[in-house]
């Protein structure tokens, strides 16, 4: 029987350095051009095409879609391979997902719906790497993304927020004949731990904490077409104070979140 896999060794100083003081340079510069070239799929951290005509180029440059994870290349993975452990860092959180999916699965046949999520996933994809944040995962229909000051400069609430407004725009909620799927989106920021877990070739980057959770349970009390904005997110983004706020219970939480709410027309 051959021995379990072994986690990589903690490397939380790497992180921190990575993640507060900017770590590899060539990593944002990089990534600002690799966002450029049309492509879907691509790396979630460096946004590197695995496909189109940039595709050669990133293989020679040594990043091809990873073998062990598909959501990296080759290059990121044995970073987060050879360095594990994280760090504590400031970032803003989105969560997205599609209202009514349990509806439209029944209504729709199995590879129409498996289409329709496809197309969905690629564009809210797309979305997160125009305004430079990273795509953590995708859990079913929901898209979880963050927004940190490495990757998304010191404005990164605000990018983030402008990113959850992108998102309804492009899934067609300001259009007269409404949107092709419909969302709701919730953003809030905060501290959160940013790192690798796993183990052997299942290693994957995530994001956890309270700031985590709190965007997850906005997203999920979004009503369609909304945008539910924490009011500290809101403040950090410098949102108008005229705008209107209200009080939501938050399932989990003993005091009740104020948040904002925002959509598009």
């Amino acid at each position: 029987m051959s021995a379990p896999p072994q986690p990589p060794q903690r490397d939380d100083e790497f992180w921190r350095d990575f993640l507060l003081q900017g770590g590899d340079t060539w990593q944002s510069v990089g990534r600002r051009f690799f966002k450029r070239i049309p492509a879907n799929p691509r790396c979630r951290m460096c946004a590197a095409p695995f496909r189109g005509p940039g595709a050669p180029l990133m293989r020679l440059l040594g990043k091809r879609q990873s073998d062990a994870n598909p959501n990296w290349c080759t290059s990121c993975f044995t970073v987060m391979s050879k360095h594990g452990g994280g760090a504590e860092i400031s970032g803003c959180m989105l969560f997205a997902d599609i209202r009514g999916s349990t509806s439209l699965a029944e209504r729709m046949s199995p590879a129409e719906f498996h289409a329709l999520l496809n197309r969905y996933l690629a564009t809210a994809t797309e979305v997160v790497f125009k305004h430079d944040g990273v795509v953590d995962k995708f859990v079913g229909d929901e898209l979880v993304a963050m927004f940190f000051p490495l990757l998304t400069g010191e404005r990164y609430v605000a990018r983030a927020i402008d990113a959850a407004l992108d998102l309804l725009r492009v899934t067609g909620h300001g259009d007269p004949a409404g949107p092709w799927v419909s969302i709701g989106v919730g953003v809030n920021s905060g501290s959160a731990w940013f790192g690798v877990i796993g183990a052997g070739t299942h290693v994957e980057m995530t994001v956890v904490g309270d700031a985590v959770n709190v965007a997850a349970r906005l997203a999920s009390a979004a009503g369609p077409g909304e945008v539910l904005v924490s009011a500290e997110a809101a403040s950090e983004a410098g949102l108008g104070p005229d705008l209107a706020r209200r009080s939501l219970d938050v399932k989990g939480r003993e005091q009740p979140v104020e948040v904002v709410t925002l959509t598009v027309s």
